[in-house]
């Protein structure tokens, strides 16, 4: 059975609520899913998964939330080669660099030897209706991938 690992960093509940919807999704797809907060896990987990998502929010003027930092910096030491990764995270569009912190990501994972799986998706402050589609079309697309 194939493996996804999502790790998220949230501080308002609506990156959790993300990622708790691409976990169900994933899940539906017959794909074993493990959730964890960005503070209990280090990047290392991503290297015993099939697909490596990170959901996360941006802060302020497209500044990675404090809480990630770590982790986004020992992203960047993996060798990702032969997993697929996905990013998605929310924003707000109030700032010009709405959900940079998902490009950020998207960018290091490139760096990592990952395939990307899915296009990013960026959610404005909470889920909506097409927020929901959004990340269905990115959990399926990612499932494609290790197929």
């Amino acid at each position: 059975m194939a493996t996804a690992k999502i790790v998220y960093a949230s501080m308002t509940g609506n990156t959790e609520e993300i990622a708790e919807i691409v976990k169900e999704n994933l899940e539906k797809l017959a794909i074993n899913v493990e959730i964890d907060e960005c503070t209990t896990v280090d990047a290392e987990v991503f290297l015993d998964t099939d697909i490596a998502i990170v959901a996360t929010y941006t802060y302020g003027d497209g500044e990675l939330p404090d809480e990630i930092v770590d982790f986004y910096e020992d992203l960047q030491k993996l060798n990702l080669a032969g997993k697929i990764y996905g990013v998605c995270g929310s924003g707000d569009t109030y700032y010009d660099q709405f959900c940079k912190s998902v490009d950020d990501f998207d960018h290091i994972f490139g760096t990592t030897g990952a395939l990307k799986g899915a296009k990013n998706v960026k959610v404005d402050l909470t889920v909506e209706e097409k927020d929901r589609e959004k990340l269905k079309l990115f959990t399926d697309s990612l499932a494609k991938k290790i197929v």
